[in-house]
């Protein structure tokens, strides 16, 4: 990997020198007999006995997204998209009461359209609010995050990019 592309990875990306697994190994006795277990075994093993069976994977590390870059994405998500969402359905119970109290009078489809509008940004918001904040641990990034979001944008086009020659060549 040179130095450019490891300045600009990511330390939840995973690195690109990964070789595929082609082969699988048969698990072991599979000609002999299939392993069995009784209920009663299953029921009886506590909850701390099946983690401890778990298997790490060493790379799990590596593509976990970290707590601080997730509560603020989980933070921006909610707010560029629940504001929309809110606006949006608060302007149905505000056009019903315009409309019942007989203070104006509008064609249904605008009532549709206006709704519909919101819910449709706060569905954008959801992935805006992913894109525009910083995935980098250090760094928090801008308030609205117009600059996250054409950083981010871009790594994520570059690796569609790179998967699709991978899977072409």
């Amino acid at each position: 990997m040179s130095d450019k592309s490891s300045k600009n990875r990511l330390p939840f990306e995973p690195s690109q020198n990964k070789k595929k697994k082609t082969e699988k190994t048969p698990p072991q006795n599979s000609a002999v007999a299939p392993k069995t277990k009784k209920k009663s075994q299953n029921k009886s093993q506590t909850k701390s006995q099946k983690k401890s069976k778990r298997v790490s994977n060493p790379d799990a590390s590596l593509s976990a997204i970290p707590k601080d870059v997730s509560r603020r994405m989980a933070r921006r998500m909610a707010i560029f998209s629940g504001i929309p969402t809110l606006i949006g359905i608060s302007s149905f119970f505000i056009f019903y009461w315009l409309f019942s109290q007989e203070i104006l009078e509008f064609p249904p489809y605008l009532v549709f359209f206006f709704t519909a509008g919101f819910f449709g940004l706060g569905v954008i918001g959801l992935s805006y609010g992913i894109f525009s904040a910083s995935w980098d641990e250090d760094r928090v990034g801008g308030i609205v995050g117009a600059a996250e979001f054409k950083t981010n944008f871009d790594r994520t086009i570059g690796a569609w990019k790179s998967e699709r020659q991978k899977k072409s060549s």
